[in-house]
């Protein structure tokens, strides 16, 4: 059997790899080449979950269990002075970073989306990390515990205005009333809700808390195959409990719900295992290295593909044959891969190769040891 590992150990190679697979999955589904994508590259309409939902969540379990592996020494060593504001001032410049990617290209103040992927990590990155150097175990359990049942409880049994308790949709569920109410036109795209609104933060908390507890267990005294073996089981009970709940109280990313919540922490678990097992235990580290070089600069590998999407978006040119000029980004797509691949197919292509451009420079930055940190 394996031998404990230390404590002290910093950085852990799989998160980095599972950091990095997020990200290189987060490109592929974000750049469809056209406007067609397969279902597992898509989100769900509403209820339910695609291999496209668990991106964000997995990123939020990543946030969790990364706050242990850079507090957790100073909190043993005692060494925490300071160490609040320093959380404050990092959750900050990722919020700013989020609201500067929505302020392109609508960057009025009446109407810019104030919420975001960026700006819910900052959130949680801030509670999960007060939490963590505020607080034991037993409380943490207990505000998860709380999230999850008193958000159930809230969207299912308190009324809406004018519609009623416990309905789920775009329009009627509690929380994007409450998005609607506070936010105003400040809404994703000004719609009638928030993908990543305000009540929805509560049970994302959750899922970083779940990253928390995570990364207690990885950094315990105990065997590399305990650890696994303890991963693979948590990852099976919370999967199950959140399909479980599922049936009663829907998978929805939009929504957040508990039991979302769970089944996708419940497959970050299994992932990061695996990824354990191959990189931590057996020693076989080669096919994560693209993985690892978007995991060490995981701020910049979020943020220049989505400014240079944004332009392919937004940047149009006149078509023959159409009655209005088109995104750069279908050119691109529909002159390398249009002429020999499926509109559908092509789409994919254009996705996965965009993911691999991105990979040079990250590449090139990963061997000269550059990493872009806040």
């Amino acid at each position: 059997m394996e031998n404990a590992e230390p404590r002290g150990n910093s950085r852990l190679l799989s998160l980095d790899v599972f950091r990095g697979l997020t990200i290189a999955l987060m490109i592929i589904v974000n750049t469809p080449g056209n406007r067609e994508a397969y279902a597992q590259l898509d989100h769900a309409e509403w209820n339910g979950c695609t291999m496209t939902d668990l991106v964000f969540p997995f990123f939020l379990f990543i946030v969790g269990v990364s706050i242990v592996f850079s507090l957790a020494r100073r909190l043993e060593k005692g060494t925490t002075a300071g160490l609040v504001p320093q959380i404050l001032k990092r959750a900050l410049i990722i919020y700013a970073f989020g609201m500067v990617l929505n302020a392109i290209p609508n960057y009025h103040p009446s109407t810019i989306r104030i919420l975001g992927v960026l700006q819910r990590i900052a959130i949680c990155y801030f509670f999960g990390s007060l939490l963590f150097i505020k607080t034991g175990l037993k409380t943490q359990i207990a505000v998860v515990a709380a999230a999850l049942l008193g958000y159930w409880l809230a969207m299912t049994y308190i009324p809406v205005p004018g519609i009623g308790a416990g309905i789920l949709t775009k329009e009627g569920s509690l929380a994007s009333w409450l998005d609607r109410v506070v936010l105003g036109a400040h809404t994703y795209r000004g719609g009638v809700y928030d993908p990543e609104g305000l009540l929805s933060t509560i049970p994302s908390l959750a899922t970083t808390l779940l990253g928390v507890f995570t990364g207690l267990w990885l950094r315990s005294g105990r065997t590399q195959f305990e650890k696994v073996r303890g991963m693979l089981a948590a990852g099976l009970v919370s999967a199950a409990a959140g399909w479980l709940w599922g049936l009663a109280f829907p998978l929805n990313k939009a929504l957040w719900t508990s039991s979302y919540v769970l089944f996708t922490a419940g497959l970050a678990l299994w992932l990061l295992a695996a990824i354990y097992w191959l990189v931590e235990m057996k020693g076989i580290k080669a096919w994560g290295r693209p993985f690892e070089v978007f995991g060490v600069n995981a701020i910049a590998a979020y943020m220049l593909p989505i400014f240079l999407l944004k332009f392919l978006v937004l940047y149009k040119l006149p078509v023959a044959g159409a009655a209005e000029p088109e995104q750069l980004r279908v050119i691109i797509c529909d002159g390398v891969f249009g002429a020999w691949l499926s509109p559908l197919n092509a789409s994919a292509a254009f996705a996965f190769s965009y993911m691999l451009l991105w990979l040079v420079p990250f590449w090139l930055l990963y061997r000269k040891k550059i990493i872009i940190k806040i």
